[in-house]
């Protein structure tokens, strides 16, 4: 198939894939529409099979490190680190709302970067509900704090969010470096979420209340340090051109040595926390993206992203990329444009500013969006006016001010 039917068919499927992704219609996985999807541009020919096989052995490792870091999370919710942080959050606070807001920005922040922004959404969010509750302070704007940090907080490290996994190695750059060029954007955007939050929500917040005594759990000692040498392992993995998966794994496997020797160690349910639809509804995406941007969207991208490392440059391909995940999710948005701007590091990093900046404009933008909004209590579900305003009012300052910041690091780096 090839021409304007194979470019018709190659989106008609796209759309229906992110369709199903987002709406999952009687629950069913990510999976169910995008893996019959990807088969059928195989198969009519729209994509070749030997370039469908080469974007899977290239995409595998990646897809591999999801599925680790998934079950690594919920290992760590388990061994209770979350809760400890909740607790540490109200004790911290002592149930002052502005405090506490500051103290979950922080907290979002820090668990988006080191276990990804699915640990901040899936496992985080409901013990902040639960700690605002007991605090008897508004939750709401506390949990705007977790999904907007999910997507925002994502930017520091290359296993923080699955689109900067996508992109590491096309940025040719090592952790580390990846890590020092983003630190001043990371730090610039959870400084104006907060900031952002906290004048949107000011009425929630107010400034003073009584403080309320509280306690922290017990310190999960051996959990934290795994988290910690698990953390240690990425950046190991890195430097020895080594899989960060397999750092995942190890963690993994420290966490459930203390597990075997109680006998509570279910393999179902590790199986399940891998999340396997998921991680099948990504590897089918990447052929099916593949297929639309060589039957005409990869050449017309590459007219729009610019070129270039200087400032404009990088605002400019921050603000396509933030539109792109808007429009089509960030996910189809980071495997779109990444191969055009592959080899040059900071406009790669620029793509990453809109694809994980940007998704705070809409629910659509990011599925890790769409989850937290499904997962929320009835009563705490968000109103679509609220949330696409605070949006509109923040993520465009929000490219501009990331964008700026690194440009400035990179010129102080010398790239």
């Amino acid at each position: 198939m090839h021409g304007a039917l194979a470019e018709t068919v190659a989106i008609a499927v796209l759309v229906a894939s992110l369709l199903a992704a987002v709406i999952r219609p009687f629950g069913l996985s990510e999976a169910v529409v995008a893996v019959p999807g990807a088969l059928l541009v195989v198969a009519s020919g729209i994509l070749a099979v030997g370039d469908a096989r080469h974007r899977l052995a290239e995409i595998g490792p990646t897809v591999a490190f999801l599925a680790a870091i998934l079950v690594f999370g919920h290992l760590c919710a388990e061994a209770r680190v979350f809760e400890y942080l909740g607790s540490l959050a109200a004790q911290l606070s002592a149930g002052r709302p502005r405090r506490l807001l500051m103290i979950v920005v922080g907290l979002a922040s820090a668990v988006t970067a080191v276990l990804t922004l699915d640990a901040t959404v899936v496992l985080l969010t409901p013990v902040i509900v639960a700690t605002a509750r007991r605090l008897g302070v508004p939750a709401r704007p506390h949990l705007y704090a977790c999904t907007r940090l999910a997507n925002s907080a994502s930017l520091l490290l290359p296993v923080s969010n699955l689109t900067n996994l996508l992109a590491f190695a096309a940025s040719g750059l090592s952790f580390g470096r990846f890590a020092a060029l983003m630190t001043l954007p990371w730090i610039v955007a959870c400084v104006l979420e907060w900031v952002g939050l906290r004048l949107f929500f000011r009425r929630d917040v107010p400034a003073g209340s009584e403080p309320q005594p509280t306690t922290a759990l017990p310190v999960p000692v051996y959990a934290l340090c795994v988290l910690a040498l698990t953390v240690a392992g990425f950046v190991l993995t890195s430097s020895l051109d080594v899989a960060p998966a397999w750092a995942a794994l190890t963690g993994c496997l420290l966490l459930l040595v203390v597990r075997a020797r109680r006998g509570d160690v279910s393999v179902r349910a590790l199986v399940r926390e891998a999340s396997p639809g998921f991680c099948l509804f990504v590897l089918a995406l990447a052929i099916i993206v593949d297929a639309v941007t060589q039957h005409g969207l990869g050449t017309a991208l590459a007219h729009v992203v610019p070129s270039g490392a200087e400032f404009l440059a990088l605002l400019g391909t921050a603000f396509v990329a933030a539109a792109m995940a808007n429009l089509l999710n960030n996910l189809p948005a980071t495997l779109a444009l990444v191969p055009l701007v592959a080899g040059r590091p900071v406009l790669v990093l620029a793509v990453l500013l809109g694809v994980n900046v940007g998704p705070n404009l809409t629910y659509g933008g990011s599925l890790a969006t769409l989850l937290w909004r499904r997962l929320l209590p009835n009563a705490e579900k968000p109103r679509a006016r609220d949330f696409h305003l605070l949006g509109v009012l923040t993520v465009p300052l929000l490219l501009v001010m990331t964008s700026g910041a690194l440009w400035c690091t990179a010129a102080i780096l010398g790239m």
